[in-house]
């Protein structure tokens, strides 16, 4: 049982390594910092989306922003899109589960915000959907995904794709490196 134990730990380790050895994957989580502060900067939001383990990411992350993360400091605008329950519960039923996010984001997003969807796969329809919405109103898409990007590679403005094919090894990733933008984005937005 002990092996298993480390070896589920190597590979968490392994695939954080494989990160830090990819120049354009670090470029791009520090573009995303610099775009996500402009755009609040400018008095924009900044929305998440996801599906099971991907949308309790999205929410914790959403929370990191409009909490705090290290310092006491204002609430920045940003949210979960999916915690309203009558919401999603009601457009699935009537509508389809498919654009849930879309719908909800062709009703509030405004051009300048950032659309963030996590999905390990990148091909989650609700998602994929929901960015070629964000897309037609000029709204910055930020597709946290896999290895491959899926479908949300050719929709996404700034694709982090954590080099894995494992979901829990992915899923651990992005929250590092939701983690290390929402530190970096309250630096700068808060001079610290």
């Amino acid at each position: 049982m002990s092996n298993k134990i480390t070896d589920i730990i190597k590979a968490s380790i392994g695939t954080k390594e494989s990160i830090l050895k990819d120049p354009v994957l670090l470029g791009t989580i520090e573009k995303l910092a610099n775009i996500t502060t402009s755009a609040l900067r400018n008095g924009n939001r900044v929305y998440f989306c996801g599906n099971g383990g991907s949308a309790a990411d999205a929410q914790h992350l959403a929370a990191e922003f409009s909490g705090r993360f290290y310092t006491d400091r204002e609430a920045l605008p940003a949210e979960a899109l999916h915690c309203n329950t009558s919401y999603l519960t009601a457009v699935a039923n009537d509508y389809s589960y498919d654009v849930v996010y879309a719908r909800l984001i062709k009703g509030i997003g405004l051009k300048g915000d950032v659309l963030v969807g996590l999905s390990t796969s990148g091909n989650s329809a609700n998602i994929v959907k929901a960015f070629e919405v964000a897309r037609e109103k000029g709204i910055i898409t930020v597709g946290f995904t896999g290895e491959g990007g899926g479908k949300m590679k050719e929709l996404s403005d700034y694709l982090i794709n954590v080099p894995s094919k494992d979901t829990p090894r992915i899923q651990e990733s992005h929250i590092m490196l939701g983690h290390i933008v929402c530190q970096l984005v309250e630096e700068q937005y808060f001079g610290k």
